[in-house]
C-alpha cells in the first residue's frame, strides 16, 4: 500500500524503518516546521525530518492543516505517530482506507497529550500501544490492533517511550494487513476512559508533601522533558532520579549521610541519583554537593 506518515519525535523512527524495508511504499512523512531553539534560536528540524533527508524521503512541512489536504491525495493509509497536530473531519476521508494513528497507550485508558506520561504518573503497571481508525473524537476511533507491555516499578518515561515505539511496529504491521484482508476494525468502549492533558511546566513542580511513592512517580513521569523540579536557594534544579529510602525526615528538609543527598517526604525520605542545576548540565548528586555545600536544615522547595 502507498502510506504517508505524519509525525515529529523520535519515537516515530522504528516504524520509519520498518516502513522503507516493508511490501509497502512511503510516499512521503509530513512533520512540523522547522522551530528556533536554544539559546542561539535558529531554526531546527524534527527528529523526522532529519530521518527522511537521510534516507532520501520527501518531508513535506505544511504550515496549516490547509495545505495538508493536497499533500496526502494519493496516499491509501495516512499514519499519524505524535504529530502534534489535530487533523480535521474532512481530511480524514481522504486516503483510500481512511487514517490511523499510533497512540502509546492502552485506549481507552490515557486519550489525549501525554499517555505514557500519565501512565507513570499514575504507578500504572501496564502499558502499550493502540492502532485506530481516526475519528472527529479525541483518540475515540475504533482499533485495529493493541500490544501491552508489562511496566517496571523503576521506569522512566524516556525508557518507555522507546519501548513502545519498538512495540509499535508490530501493531502498526498487524493492522496494515488487516485492511489489506478487509478487516474492520472494533469499535472503542468508553468503558474506563481517562484523559491524559497536556503536562504544564506548574505541575512539575515537586511537593515535598507527599508521599515518597508518589513523588518518585511523578519525576520518572516527566523525566527527562519536561523535568520535575523544585527549588534550591531560590534556584530552580530539576530532580532526574531518585529512589526510596529507608531515613525519614521532614518534608523537603536535606541531609547529607555518607556523600549521599536524601530529600524528606511525607512518608520515607528519598535519596537523589541525579540533578540538573538551572544553567548547567545533568549531574550526579555528589557532584552537585561537591559545589552546594549543603548546611544543616536547608531544604527543597
Amino acid at each position: 500500500m502507498k502510506i504517508i506518515v505524519a509525525a515529529t519525535p523520535d519515537v516515530a523512527i522504528p516504524t520509519l524503518n520498518w516502513l522503507v524495508t516493508s511490501e509497502h511504499q512511503l510516499l512521503s512523512v509530513i512533520t512540523q516546521p522547522d522551530r528556533p531553539a536554544g539559546r542561539g534560536r535558529s531554526l531546527k528540524e524534527s527528529v523526522v525530518s532529519e530521518w527522511a533527508r537521510q534516507h532520501d524521503i520527501a518531508c513535506l512541512k505544511p504550515a496549516s492543516v490547509t495545505e495538508t489536504t493536497t499533500l496526502i491525495e494519493g496516499a491509501d493509509v495516512l499514519l499519524t505517530i505524535g504529530y502534534g497536530v489535530l487533523l480535521p473531519e474532512n481530511l480524514l476521508s481522504i486516503p483510500k482506507h481512511g487514517c490511523l494513528n499510533l497512540h502509546f497507550s492502552l485506549l481507552p485508558r490515557w486519550r489525549g497529550a501525554a499517555p505514557v506520561q500519565r501512565a507513570i504518573e499514575a504507578g500504572d503497571s501496564l502499558s502499550g500501544v493502540t492502532v485506530f481508525a481516526l475519528d472527529p473524537g479525541m483518540d475515540t476511533g475504533p482499533i485495529y490492533s493493541v500490544k501491552r507491555f508489562a511496566l517496571d516499578s523503576d521506569i522512566t518515561s524516556d525508557e518507555l517511550f522507546s519501548e513502545l515505539g519498538v512495540l509499535g511496529v508490530e501493531a502498526v504491521e498487524d493492522s496494515l494487513k488487516a485492511i489489506e484482508a478487509g478487516i474492520r476494525p472494533e469499535p472503542q468502549k468508553n468503558d474506563g476512559a481517562t484523559r491524559a492533558m497536556k503536562i504544564s511546566k506548574e505541575e512539575c513542580e515537586i511537593d515535598w508533601k507527599l508521599d515518597a511513592q508518589l513523588i518518585s512517580q511523578k519525576i520518572r513521569a516527566f523525566t527527562s522533558l519536561p523535568g520535575a523540579w523544585t527549588r534550591f536557594r531560590s534556584e530552580v534544579v530539576k530532580i532526574d532520579s531518585v529512589s526510596i529510602s529507608e531515613e525519614i525526615l521532614q518534608p523537603g528538609v536535606l541531609k547529607v549521610v555518607n556523600k549521599e543527598l536524601l530529600v524528606g517526604t511525607a512518608s520515607e525520605a528519598l535519596s537523589i541519583g541525579f540533578l540538573t542545576p538551572a544553567g548547567k548540565s545533568r549531574m550526579d548528586a555528589k557532584s552537585w554537593l561537591n559545589g552546594a555545600r549543603v548546611n544543616d536544615g536547608e531544604f527543597f522547595g
